[in-house]
């Protein structure tokens, strides 16, 4: 799409609504990579977009504030104009944990509902029923902080990427999508405490249930259930397994057997997890704040610490 002309005039943003490069907030998603955006951003003539901070504060419910405070900036008003909403201007908007990669909740957005979440940074949505903006936590206060927005290839959906405050659902469920239609079929109840997860999660979970497991005295031995009651069998294992993946680098070993190590590595590290009672989102958000960071002065920092 074309860029505005270049005859329109536009007010000078104020120094802290100046463009920075993004942090690379990540969603760990079963095979697939982190979508890329780039040629995106650049067809609406946006470089840097997503982390646009504006000079104004916009009222809560205030629609056309909200998209009036925006279009000082021609660019992003160009962007808003790329999206490809139906004949109701609405578009489908998706609210997923940017550590997790879970979907907490789905949703539709309109212009003035896409203009306020980048400028609150908080997912923002439009109610059919009520006919009105609304922005997630209002009134449960469990915000969605978003970190990033994408649209996907057509352009008539988005993603708000973000960090929930709390539960996303309305049942208290940490995610609206917690009913599994085969478990459905097999005659299963929902479970409010299952996710919609990626390996990474499925293996927590399981974890985390051997452990229920052994502190009832129920259920089959297992190997998970040994670690878990044996700190010095656990902590000898793990050191094993990390002299293992480092010879499959010292004895240039194929990568099949770098990848079985790695994965023998990773999971006696979040049976570690389990027992000081860390969860997996937790090290990711770490790993998330690091981005932006270079190593020496994250070290730097935690030497002072």
């Amino acid at each position: 799409m074309a860029a505005a002309p270049a005859a329109a005039p536009a007010r000078a943003l104020a120094p802290s609504s100046s463009y920075s490069p993004p942090s690379r907030g990540v969603s760990f998603c079963s095979g697939t990579s982190r979508p890329n955006v780039r040629a995106a951003a650049a067809s609406a003539s946006a470089p840097g977009w997503r982390r646009w901070e504006p000079a104004v504060s916009v009222a809560a419910g205030s629609a056309q504030s909200a998209l009036g405070a925006l279009a000082v900036d021609p660019k992003v008003d160009t962007l808003l104009d790329s999206v490809k909403w139906d004949s109701k201007g609405l578009a489908v908007a998706i609210a997923q944990n940017v550590d997790t990669g879970a979907i907490l909740m789905q949703g539709f957005a309109n212009k003035e509902a896409l203009a306020k979440t980048i400028s609150s940074k908080k997912a923002t949505f439009f109610s059919r029923s009520r006919s009105s903006l609304w922005t997630k936590g209002e009134t449960s206060m469990n915000f969605i902080n978003v970190h990033d927005i994408f649209l996907d290839c057509d352009r008539d959906s988005i993603i708000y990427l973000g960090k929930p405050d709390g539960p996303t659902c309305h049942t208290g469920a940490e995610t609206c999508y917690y009913t599994s239609v085969y478990d459905a079929l097999q005659g299963s109840k929902p479970n409010e405490d299952r996710q919609v997860t990626t390996t990474l999660y499925s293996l927590e979970d399981t974890i985390s249930r051997r452990q229920e497991e052994a502190t009832e005295g129920s259920g089959k031995p297992s190997w998970t259930k040994k670690l878990l009651l044996d700190n010095q069998l656990l902590c000898s294992k793990i050191r094993e397994e990390a002299g293992e993946l480092i010879q499959t680098l010292l004895e240039n070993e194929d990568q099949s057997r770098t990848a079985s190590e790695m994965a023998d590595l990773l999971y006696h590290a979040m049976v570690l997890l389990r027992v000081k009672d860390v969860k997996m989102e937790e090290v990711l958000e770490v790993l998330r704040k690091r981005f932006s960071q270079s190593g020496i002065a994250e070290k730097a920092s935690r030497n002072k610490s």
